[in-house]
């Protein structure tokens, strides 16, 4: 069954930052944004394949999920509209971000990704498993290239293109973004696109590589293998990896625009940033 409660991160109704009530003092302008665009993306059905294969997915379950009520709807981002870091992943899965609400959440490649995150200081538990778990991110957000659980994980070229402004609508409200880490080529070519369509396109384009690294506008763009079961499995992509690039996010994440330690984020090496 779909899903028909209120989203975990809910306000005013539409998906907000946590912690974020009606009756909580109005939020920064930027916090605003993300909240009504997270409003607009849950109510999505601009793809008519996507909406019948998550919703389809929702009705039928699995039978290890058979007892639960899945959201069954597209996925908004996942944390604070002052993240430095944004981690950019391909389409949220059938039985997990489209079952619980709430990207990487409840599957495999979740599980390496926020417990990554959590070593690296920027999730407050290593687990996501529920989007009522008690998760948060500091100076981080995950979000979607794609927002609606594809068939095969694999959009087609329209809904990835319909999905497009959505990302580039977030990127733009994030403005102390710093580091975008590009969870497989597919993120890492959203990413470009979402920058050149903000007015920083990339020439030459760069290339898609695990620890990768373009400047793209004013970020930083990093490539990491996607933690999917294929890749952690076979050993293409292990922890140690995961959080060497998480580390590089990090220290570039703490330095400013004029090249200084921010004395926020004490301790971190200096950035090398690369066309």
């Amino acid at each position: 069954m779909i899903g028909r409660m209120t989203h975990p991160t809910t306000a005013r109704g539409g998906p907000a930052a946590p912690g974020h009530s009606a009756s909580a003092p109005p939020l920064p302008v930027d916090a605003e944004a993300l909240v009504a665009l997270d409003a607009e993306i849950v109510a999505c059905r601009a793809c008519p394949r996507l909406v019948a294969w998550r919703e389809e997915v929702a009705r039928t379950r699995v039978a290890r999920f058979a007892t639960e009520t899945y959201w069954g709807r597209p996925i908004p981002g996942f944390g604070a509209a002052d993240a430095r870091i944004l981690v950019l992943g391909l389409a949220p899965a059938a039985h997990g971000g489209n079952r619980t609400g709430r990207v990487f959440t409840g599957d495999r490649s979740g599980d390496v990704l926020y417990a990554a995150l959590h070593r690296a200081g920027l999730a407050r538990i290593a687990t996501s498993r529920s989007a009522d778990d008690g998760q948060a991110l500091a100076g981080c957000r995950v979000t979607a290239a794609v927002r609606c659980a594809p068939p095969g994980n694999r959009p087609t070229p329209a809904e990835r293109d319909a999905c497009a402004p959505y990302l580039v609508r977030e990127i733009a409200a994030l403005r102390d973004l710093r580091v975008v880490v590009a969870l497989g080529a597919f993120a890492w070519n959203a990413a470009l696109r979402a920058f050149a369509a903000l007015g920083s396109p990339s020439r030459p384009r760069p290339r898609f590589g695990h620890g990768a690294e373009a400047s793209v506008g004013p970020a930083t763009l990093l490539g990491c293998y996607h933690p999917s079961q294929q890749n952690t499995f076979t050993g293409r992509l292990t922890p140690m990896m995961v959080d060497d690039v998480l580390e590089r996010a990090t220290a570039l994440a703490a330095w400013d625009d004029a090249g200084r330690p921010d004395p926020r984020s004490a301790g971190a090496s200096q950035p090398r940033r690369q066309q």
